[in-house]
């Protein structure tokens, strides 16, 4: 496994070789090689100019966010986010991350589950049903590493944490993944992890916040001025700053879609 100042170097300095695009994804989103002194890994990189416009945000930024997300991951220590750069490419500047392998017995932590039978120790934060009018609950895990992701994506203010978006490492560790839409300084929280809304954040990710906060204010919001505005980058901070202030996991928004579609 390479070390993330080794990945963070192999993105920026590597030779890409596209394979092919993701399909799924609603941005031109490709899978490639990227090849360095021998090293070889697979990365995804989205090209600015496959970027679809939205009403929403500046058109030819979402990149930039997604580099954004990772700067802000790195900062809080957690490794939510995969190394993650701005380069150029065969089709032109992109952010280019780290591919991420699941293996195929991955776990999962998020979905839909017969509303009877939601396992124990999970959330269940929104219900639906089937094509046969069986009742099924969206539901996600109540687990530590989720409940860092949820106080990231507050503070970035995501506003497409789906279920697909979270991604399991061999080693135990989950990463969030498509933070295109993210930093606007309207609050667009959207996500399946709703499961702590009003609860107590731990401990630990108070002290997180309040380091961030500090960095924020420093080398870390500098950083951020190279993809960033300076509103956004004032409007992360006041987010920051309300997490601590009142030390709970934030409250779904009453004019916007709590929830992505598809969740998952």
């Amino acid at each position: 496994m390479l070390a993330e100042s080794e990945a963070l170097e192999l993105l920026a300095r590597g030779e890409l070789e596209l394979e092919g695009r993701l399909v799924d994804a609603s941005n031109t989103t490709l899978r490639a090689e990227i090849t360095l002194d021998g090293v070889t890994r697979r990365c995804v990189y989205k090209p600015v100019r496959g970027e679809r416009p939205l009403w929403d945000f500046p058109d030819g930024t979402l990149a930039g966010r997604e580099v954004s997300a990772f700067l802000v991951s790195q900062a809080t220590g957690w490794g939510l986010v995969p190394p993650t750069i701005l380069r150029d490419g065969p089709l032109g500047p992109g952010a280019c991350q780290l591919w991420i392998d699941e293996p195929e017995d991955a776990e999962s932590l998020i979905g839909f589950v017969p509303a009877y039978d939601v396992p124990p120790g999970w959330f269940a934060v929104a219900a639906a049903r089937d094509e046969d009018g069986d009742a099924y609950a969206l539901a996600h895990a109540d687990d530590p590493r989720l409940s860092r992701l949820a106080v990231l994506d507050a503070v970035i203010n995501n506003a497409d944490r789906k279920g697909g978006h979270v991604l399991y490492a061999p080693d135990g560790r989950i990463h969030g993944v498509d933070h295109g839409v993210c930093f606007h300084v309207e609050n667009k929280l959207r996500t399946v992890l709703w499961g702590w809304t009003g609860r107590p954040i731990p401990a630990e990710s108070v002290e997180v916040l309040a380091r961030l906060g500090e960095q924020l204010d420093g080398a870390l919001g500098e950083a951020l001025e190279e993809h960033l505005t300076l509103t956004e980058i004032q409007h992360a901070r006041l987010r920051v700053r309300r997490l601590l202030r009142a030390a709970r996991f934030p409250k779904p928004p009453q004019d916007w879609p709590a929830v992505p579609w598809p969740p998952v």
